[in-house]
């Protein structure tokens, strides 16, 4: 099984009319038609519904849809990583790429996995550069 570190700009990017890409889409099709897994840290179950629940207040979204996109984000191969993360390492990952807490915890998996990481966010794709983990393109 082909694994790589999922970030929630991507899985947005699923949700959204106005934030598909080409990458974004490429990514959903080779979970629901090769044999990948996307792996996630336990925190981005809540980025999703927080995305979703501002998405809704904005006007952008119906309860409705964003429950059918939850419901499709569980029929996907996407495992979360409930390993707790050391307070300590993502502080340290934090600063010294200046990412949120959010994003270096993403950062954090993909290098305790030793698997690449997808995202959208170039602020994310220069920390793993400069982290040397490596980034998954389609």
């Amino acid at each position: 099984m082909n694994r790589f570190v999922l970030d929630c700009s991507v899985t947005m990017s699923w949700c959204f009319e106005d934030e598909k890409s080409a990458e974004g889409d490429s990514v959903l099709e080779s979970l629901i038609q090769e044999d990948r897994e996307g792996l996630v840290p336990s925190l981005w179950r809540l980025e999703v519904v927080n995305v979703l629940i501002v998405a809704e207040r904005r006007g952008r979204l119906s309860t409705a849809q964003s429950l059918l996109f939850l419901d499709l984000l569980l029929e996907l191969p996407i495992i979360i990583d409930e390993t707790p993360q050391s307070f300590k390492d993502i502080l340290l990952l934090s600063k010294s790429y200046n990412l949120s807490a959010y994003d270096a915890a993403y950062l954090d998996l993909a290098a305790r996995a030793q698997i690449p990481l997808i995202t959208l966010d170039k602020k994310l794709q220069a920390a793993a550069h400069a982290a040397c983990i490596p980034l998954l393109s389609f």
